[in-house]
């Protein structure tokens, strides 16, 4: 500041030996909250007589403005208009001390001791900004009250560093307890996290268990279903419609190779008619996949889409390369028709009543019995994972609490002059 003060005191660092103390984790909170407490009171007495030796300092301001006041500063014998600034700067300075020189606030709370770092900061900087303008005046029309206001100006900022120092260690103080009361609770969180990880994987292997018994049923309940003479005979059914499927690849290719010859008119022919619906699927199919429309009920349909094509053809509305070449494939597609149809008749008439004596004897009781098994193995392989996954956020939590421990040992330590070993019974 321009007056001339600010110069702290020696600080002096006492080194003391810290105590050593084994507790118990449970016993952290009663701990905090008995250090807050001693602090609070260490704070507030300190702060109490750094206010009460502060206090004889602002009566002294006081003295020296009055004292001030009926001094003349032997101005008469200086010039008019220098006697005008200094009469200004000595009435401005008087102002306030009778202003801004108060008595300090009594020291009952907390609150107490920040109102007061607050209100002493504020008198502190009003005192300066005033000598600082007139500090010319002071120094060298009242040079016999420059020394003692720089004396008492100096005693009273190092008592308000004095008290700053103190309250941002109460805070520190606080955010560390707060931060260690965080930690607790971080713990308390865990551990009944881990309760009921530890109780779902308990009640997850019951469910395992009650799984395995239902497996072990089913199993045995399709065994012996598979070992009955209806299976025997549903099975050999079903090996032989499997190899009369093979049956059906012979008769689709050779259907295939046939309307593969006159594909090309059938496709122009899709595109240049005019059907309705159900023809159109049937062309479509014809064009696709012929085996599926070569039945006895679609012959005469599918001679009349044959026959507009060769009509199609004549009248130009058709255009192929080689007319006589498509006139003759489409006759020999006409004449083999009823021989195709007659193989795909044979063939569905066979494979449906196979099928039907496989429904006969196809066991309703087997089919739910292996939907149950397959739903029971994977609820079993469902469960497992969320065993893994329980017990893998057990072990992260069993490793989280020896650090928040630790964190907690360390954090006391900083604003306690004892050393804090804390037990904890799960890891201890």
């Amino acid at each position: 500041m321009v007056f001339g003060w600010g110069k702290k005191k020696d600080e002096k660092i006492s080194k003391e030996i810290p105590l050593q103390k084994q507790i118990q984790l449970s016993d952290v909170s009663a701990i905090i909250q008995q250090i807050l407490e001693l602090r609070t009171s260490q704070i507030l007495s300190d702060i109490k007589s750094i206010r009460n030796n502060t206090e004889p300092l602002i009566q002294e301001l006081t003295m020296i403005g009055n004292t001030l006041e009926k001094d003349n500063l032997q101005v008469d014998e200086i010039d008019k208009h220098l006697r005008i600034i200094v009469v200004r700067g000595k009435q401005q300075v008087i102002d306030m001390i009778k202003k801004d020189a108060i008595h300090l606030p009594d020291i009952a709370s907390y609150d107490d001791a920040e109102n007061l770092s607050v209100i002493l900061n504020q008198m502190l900087k009003k005192i300066g900004d005033v000598l600082g303008r007139q500090t010319r005046v002071i120094h060298i029309f009242a040079k016999k009250y420059a020394e003692k206001l720089k004396e008492i100006l100096i005693q009273m900022n190092s008592n308000h560093v004095e008290i700053q120092q103190l309250l941002k260690n109460y805070e520190h103080t606080k955010y560390m307890s707060a931060e260690i009361l965080e930690s607790l609770k971080e713990i308390v969180d865990l551990e009944n996290n881990l309760t009921k990880k530890e109780q779902r994987i308990v009640e997850i292997h019951s469910f395992i268990d009650s799984l395995d018994k239902k497996i072990l049923s089913f199993e045995d309940s399709i065994k012996k279903i598979q070992t009955s003479d209806e299976y025997g005979k549903f099975l050999d059914l079903k090996r032989i419609l499997d190899e009369f499927t093979v049956k059906k690849h012979q008769i689709k290719n050779d259907i295939d190779s046939q309307f593969t010859k006159i594909s090309r008119p059938l496709s122009r022919y899709e595109y240049v008619s005019s059907l309705d619906k159900e023809q159109k699927n049937l062309l479509s199919k014809l064009i696709e996949d012929p085996f599926e429309v070569l039945l006895s009920k679609n012959r005469d349909s599918i001679i009349l889409i044959l026959e507009n094509v060769r009509k199609g053809i004549i009248s130009g509305s058709i255009s192929v390369k080689d007319a006589e070449k498509s006139f003759s494939q489409i006759t020999e597609t006409e004449e083999a028709l009823d021989g195709f149809i007659k193989q795909v008749t044979a063939f569905v008439d066979k494979r449906q009543s196979i099928q039907d004596q496989m429904v006969a004897l196809e066991s309703n009781e087997l089919s739910d019995l292996t939907s149950d098994l397959k739903n029971a193995l994977s609820d079993k392989e469902n469960s497992k994972l969320k065993i893994k996954t329980f017990q893998d956020e057990i072990n992260e939590s069993h490793s989280n609490i020896p650090k928040l421990i630790s964190d907690i040992e360390i954090k006391l330590r900083k604003f306690s002059n004892t050393v804090y070993t804390i037990t904890y019974p799960k890891f201890n």
